[in-house]
Order: structure tokens, then C-alpha cells, then sequence
């Protein structure tokens, strides 16, 4: 895709990001006279000084390799102001700080620009003018793009579900965790447990199989194979282990969840090459894998009774985290905080997307 003005450039930027920012600025970085995605980051409050706030882009900014220009576009719901100078825009002093900032490391500017409710401006023109929206041409269909006319959290709402859902999936937890805590006791079945939960208590006997399987059918989430992925991913080990096995693969998976279980045993520690997958380290995952994953585990957490949620929640947090959607992320974090507010991944997840912590896979050029 090719711009040819500010107006075109400010069409592509959603196709780029895959949706229409709101209350954000976003970073575009370039190399070798191309960009290869957005960089979005929440209009800071108005108390927070824009210089620090230049700095902690800044360092987000230089994580991608290479880069050599940047682009940078606000978009607000602030209105530009007329003053006796002209035309006042919004976070001018933000933005003033940023481009200093970056002029300072040797990075070329390549846009400075601001979309407002009534129009859009640039801030490098020495008499800032408001032009119509209208001018700006609808963002490119894309392959794999689809809609992008939502903003950043368009799309993280879970999937609808009733109540009768709910009630199947959590009776279905309730018969299955009959089973396996006669099987942990290592009491005899009585033979009125429920056919269904036997099964699905044998699913457990290959985890990192059952995982897998999952990827082969998405939409059929029968309800005690829901409650079963729940009952996993309510366990730090294996559902750790299920999430580092949907970034890679099978065997990885195996080895995973081997390693996880030792380490819950105190027998060894965590090897390096799953921490640092589990870290967004190493080698890029596959996208629609990742992203098949995401969408069994948002069924679940949408099918889950409420108290059954959080490590679902937890799950979709991480996936969108490693498709670079934080966003995304933060909404299941703050979800499943709500519900249980002392739930650890949740709160470390939560404390990696304050800090701006992006995987280095999402960061890296395809």
C-alpha cells in the first residue's frame, strides 16, 4: 500500500492496526522507507508529564529493530481550539516532548498528525489548518483484515452465551470434579457417576493430546469438554503448559507440561527455552494457531458459571498478549481481577501490560 499525502496515510493507519484508535497516540515505526504495523499506546491523563511519557515511548518505539522513521498520530476526543495565534490542537506539549525526544536519537519524522471529532490537522505545519474528515479515504480491504471501523477494544467481548449453557457446563465441572477427587482419594467409582464425566476425566490422562485436539474442531465445545479445558486452565502448571504448547507444538507441549510438573513437584527448575516462549521470546508463532486457541478459550470463559471464569479469562489474556492485542488483554485481565482479585498470572499479566512489555515476536518484521 501506497500513501501519496498525510490524508491517504491517515486511511491506511487503521488498515495497518486493524482497527480505528480512540484516546491514542500511535507510533508507526519505518525501516528502509516501509512500515509493517501500529504501535498503540493510551493518551496518558493530563497530569502525567509529557516528557517521561516521550521517554517510555520511546524506549517501546526502539524495541523494533531498525528502525530508522517514525510516524506519529494522535487521535482524540478533544476539540482544537481557536486562539489569537490560530489554531490551538490538542496535546501539543505531548507531542512537542515526543518529537523531541525522538529527533534527539537520530529518528526521522515522517507524519506528526491529529484526528479530532471535527476534523484533522498536522503538527508540523507552521499554521496548523483543520481539514475535513472526509478527506481522509476509507481505510483498504486487506486480506485477513477485515472490518477495522471499531476501536482498539472492538472484538474482546465474549462470545454471547445463556443461561442454559451455563448451567450445563457448570453441572458437567461438578460431575467431573466428582470423579477426579475419588480418583486423587483413591476411592472406587460408586457406579452412579455421570458416563460423560468418566470420559472426560480420561481426557486428562494425555493432556497436551487433548489440547491439541481442541485446535482440530473450535466451534464444538460440547460441555464436558468445556469443563474439562476449565478444570485445566484453573491449574497454573497445566495451563501453562497448554498455552506455551499453542505457541509452538505438540512435542513442545509434552515437554512443557513435563517440565511444569516437576517444577510444582520442587524437583527441578523451568527450562530456559519454555520460560522464554512463555516470555513472547524465540521464534514468531503461528498467528492462526494462536489465534484458533484464543477462540476456544473465550467460548469456555463465556460458557463457564462466573466463579469458573478467571482462568480462561487468564488464558485469552495471555493469547491476545502474544498476537500483540494488549488491549485486548487488559480487558480480560481486569475481568478476571474482578472475580478473583488475588489470582497471580491474572495480576502478572496485568503488571507486564502497565509496563509496557511487548513479546519480541510481535515486534520483528514478518
Amino acid at each position: 500500500m501506497r500513501a501519496t499525502d498525510s490524508a491517504e496515510f491517515l486511511g491506511l493507519v487503521p488498515a495497518l492496526a486493524g482497527f480505528t484508535p480512540r484516546d491514542s497516540i500511535v507510533l508507526l515505526p519505518f525501516h528502509s522507507g516501509r512500515t509493517h504495523g501500529a504501535m498503540r499506546m493510551d493518551l496518558p491523563d493530563p497530569a502525567v508529564d509529557p516528557e517521561e511519557f516521550a521517554d517510555a515511548a520511546l524506549h517501546v518505539l526502539l524495541r523494533v529493530p531498525d528502525v530508522e522513521a517514525v510516524a506519529v498520530v494522535v487521535y482524540t476526543d478533544d476539540l482544537a481550539q481557536q486562539v489569537p495565534d490560530g489554531l490551538l490542537l490538542p496535546w501539543v506539549p505531548l507531542i512537542e516532548a515526543l518529537l523531541g525526544t525522538v529527533h534527539e536519537t537520530g529518528v526521522h519524522i515522517v507524519e506528526a498528525l491529529c484526528v479530532t471529532p471535527d476534523g484533522w490537522s498536522d503538527y508540523l505545519e507552521h499554521e496548523s489548518a483543520l481539514r475535513a474528515l472526509s478527506t481522509i479515504p476509507a481505510a483498504p480491504g486487506l486480506p485477513g483484515v477485515g472490518d477495522v471501523s471499531g476501536d482498539q477494544l472492538a472484538g474482546a467481548a465474549l462470545p454471547p452465551s445463556d443461561l442454559a449453557e451455563r448451567e450445563r457446563v457448570g453441572r458437567a465441572l461438578c460431575d467431573l470434579g466428582e470423579v477426579l477427587d475419588r480418583e486423587l482419594r483413591g476411592a472406587p467409582l460408586t457406579g452412579h457417576q455421570n458416563p460423560q464425566a468418566l470420559a472426560a476425566a480420561m481426557l486428562l490422562d494425555d493432556v497436551p493430546a487433548f489440547a491439541e485436539n481442541l485446535l482440530d474442531k473450535p466451534d464444538d465445545l460440547q460441555p464436558f469438554t468445556c469443563a474439562t479445558l476449565l478444570w485445566c486452565l484453573e491449574r497454573p502448571a497445566i495451563r501453562d503448559a497448554m498455552l506455551v504448547q499453542w505457541a509452538t507444538d505438540l512435542g513442545f507441549g509434552n515437554r512443557a507440561l513435563a517440565a511444569q510438573l516437576d517444577f510444582a513437584g520442587a524437583q527441578q527448575t523451568i527450562p530456559d527455552a519454555i520460560g522464554q516462549v512463555f516470555l513472547g521470546r524465540g521464534a514468531r508463532p503461528d498467528p492462526d494457531r494462536l489465534g484458533c486457541a484464543l477462540h476456544i478459550v473465550r467460548l469456555a470463559a463465556a460458557r463457564a458459571p462466573r466463579h469458573a471464569r478467571p482462568g480462561a479469562l487468564t488464558a485469552a489474556a495471555w493469547l491476545s498478549w502474544a498476537l500483540g492485542r494488549s488491549s485486548h488483554a487488559g480487558a480480560y485481565v481486569d475481568e478476571a481481577l474482578r472475580i478473583e482479585p488475588e489470582h497471580r498470572m491474572a495480576s502478572l499479566i496485568g503488571t507486564m501490560l502497565s509496563a509496557a512489555v511487548l513479546p519480541e515476536w510481535s515486534l520483528r518484521r514478518g
